[in-house]
């Protein structure tokens, strides 16, 4: 009898001890999180303190726009604009009101975007930042047209752009609208292009489908978060396409970084930094105070 418990303690121990045993909404997932790049189980609050950056294998996992928004700006400079445009259901998407409502309540954004100027170590720019929680980032005609103003916006006040991309592609609910942000967009940034003026695009997890197509991938400078899934199409349909089986690991960072599909690669936590010996290279000049009056003139009516 006695060999029989101790049996049963050794192997009830092994089962609480197997990896991923969580379940969502447990106790233990509200205190550890399960990484599967090192197969680590991580404290959370060390996570969130690191950026939700895992400690032990630097995975990087998804970051709240706004609290990249605090990462990368000077502390109060960021002033958000154009966050009022007026929503049209053109293609009457059946339910795609009630939809975006909910995102709205649960995420307290208005879209899968957010737009405004900054400063990074007292350089200013013009930031958007993509919100994959707001239905996966996907972009529709409001994002598009936010990422549009913003642009047009630098072109006036001569300022560099910085997009930070997490997205699932085009908004499925407003169909052609949705593509046709990608040329609008494209057409803005050939806009700043020939102004002279820097574009910084920022490629985090995911950047895939119609936003890989356009912005994303069209900066002077083309920086990826480690680990990153940057795709257009996922390797399922490109395998089912092509009839071929495709390297490991392609659709990440590292990969594209070796293939010259993107520039470098940059930690979360240095982001900040090197945007900012990017700029200072540049030529791009340093704001003394932080906002002089007029400063916000385009902005304030939106």
């Amino acid at each position: 009898m006695i060999k029989k418990f101790l049996k049963k303690k050794e192997q009830n121990y092994a089962v609480v001890h197997l990896k991923n045993n969580f379940k969502e909404n447990s106790v233990d997932d509200k205190f550890w999180v399960y990484c599967d790049s090192c197969n680590n189980q991580i404290f959370r609050k060390d996570l969130e303190e690191n950026l939700n950056i895992c400690p032990k294998c630097n995975k990087h996992y998804d970051f709240a726009a706004r609290d990249r928004i605090k990462l990368l700006t000077d502390h109060n400079s960021f002033k958000e604009f154009n966050h009022n445009i007026k929503f049209k259901n053109v293609l009457n998407f059946p339910d795609y009101e009630n939809k975006l409502a909910k995102y709205k309540e649960n995420t307290n954004e208005k879209e899968a975007v957010i737009t405004g100027i900054g400063l990074i170590n007292n350089i200013q720019v013009v930031l958007c930042v993509m919100n994959s929680k707001f239905m996966m980032g996907s972009m529709g005609s409001i994002v598009g047209e936010k990422i549009t103003l913003a642009i047009e916006y630098a072109i006036d006040n001569k300022l560099p752009v910085i997009i930070t991309c997490a997205s699932g592609g085009a908004r499925m609910q407003e169909g052609m609208i949705s593509l046709m942000q990608m040329a609008k967009t494209s057409q803005a940034l050939a806009r700043l292009s020939q102004a002279g003026l820097l574009y910084i695009s920022i490629l985090t997890n995911p950047t895939t489908g119609g936003v890989t197509a356009s912005f994303a991938t069209l900066g002077d400078i083309i920086i990826a978060e480690p680990n990153a899934l940057i795709a257009f199409a996922g390797p399922r349909v490109i395998k089912q396409t092509i009839k071929q089986d495709l390297p490991e690991g392609f659709q990440t960072s590292e990969f594209l970084l070796e293939h010259g599909f993107v520039d470098m690669i940059i930690s979360r936590d240095k982001m900040k930094e090197n945007l900012h010996n990017i700029l200072h290279l540049h030529g791009y000049p340093f704001v003394n105070d932080l906002y002089e009056e007029g400063d916000l003139i385009a902005c304030t009516e939106h």
